[in-house]
């Protein structure tokens, strides 16, 4: 073969290879529509996104939980409204964030938040009061050292008296189209229960860009933290949306504890 023929093989294999890249580049993206339809529609809902205080109170000793949080976190289920937005600890959890200590931001293992929390239990439909205590379990056994301590609730039914002034509720506001688009809505409000007046209200959207998809162990409802309205705060040293601790932190801005 002369130096020309391998030239012009050399410009052939250069082009062919120039054209399968075009084409792999051209491919279109099945879900564009559906996705660009998801970002039209979340920045349109973010408009309307944010928090809208009318009132604070202080020196607030504590406050009646409408409902709990649900002990399963929704990873993927798409259309079940138990509001993936407002996702916070679970079960005890959620009452226990409003009584521990908090310190620059952090929750502490330490008695400290609100007196006491009132909520129903789903279970029997009566309304108990919640406070914290440290456990000390060396008391009970001794195979514990005794610095071990365990932030810890006492539940009684509530004494037999009106509601505490305050109370908190969140709401799962996605409608059919939302979550048809993957956008989950979410309505958390601080509610005087003597006036019925609505103390302040947050409202936050997310929404998964990946429109539902599993590959590689997605969780979409967790990775849509990442495109939320109002963000959440990140936790530290990663990029990783801390969605913990919210209503605590919110509630707080409003019922302010000193």
């Amino acid at each position: 073969m002369t130096c020309n023929n391998r030239r012009i093989v050399r410009l052939l294999a250069l082009l062919l290879l120039v054209v399968m890249q075009g084409c792999a580049t051209e491919r279109p993206d099945p879900d564009k529509q559906k996705r660009d339809e998801a970002i039209a529609l979340y920045e349109k809902h973010c408009q309307q996104a944010g928090e809208k205080i009318y009132r604070t109170v202080d020196h607030v000793q504590g406050l009646f939980l409408f409902k709990l949080r649900p002990k399963k976190t929704n990873f993927q289920d798409q259309f079940v409204l138990d509001d993936p937005y407002g996702h916070d600890t679970g079960g005890d959890g959620y009452i226990k964030n409003f009584l521990m200590e908090k310190k620059n931001g952090s929750l502490l293992d330490e008695v400290g938040g609100y007196g006491y929390v009132d909520a129903i239990d789903p279970n029997d439909g009566l309304r108990y009061r919640y406070t914290a205590y440290l456990d000390q379990p060396w008391l009970r056994d001794k195979k514990y050292a005794e610095w071990v301590r365990n932030f810890s609730l006492h539940k009684e039914l509530a004494p037999n008296a009106p509601l505490p002034r305050y109370g908190v509720t969140y709401d799962d506001i996605s409608t059919r189209e939302d979550r048809e688009h993957w956008i989950a809505g979410s309505s958390l409000k601080v509610i005087d229960l003597q006036t019925h007046e609505v103390m302040a209200e947050r409202i936050g959207y997310m929404v998964d860009l990946g429109l539902g998809s599993l590959n590689g162990g997605r969780s979409p409802w967790l990775i849509a933290a990442g495109n939320a309205c109002p963000k959440f705060p990140v936790v530290f040293g990663t990029r990783h949306p801390l969605q913990q601790m919210q209503a605590r932190h919110f509630v707080e801005k409003i019922l302010r504890i000193n």
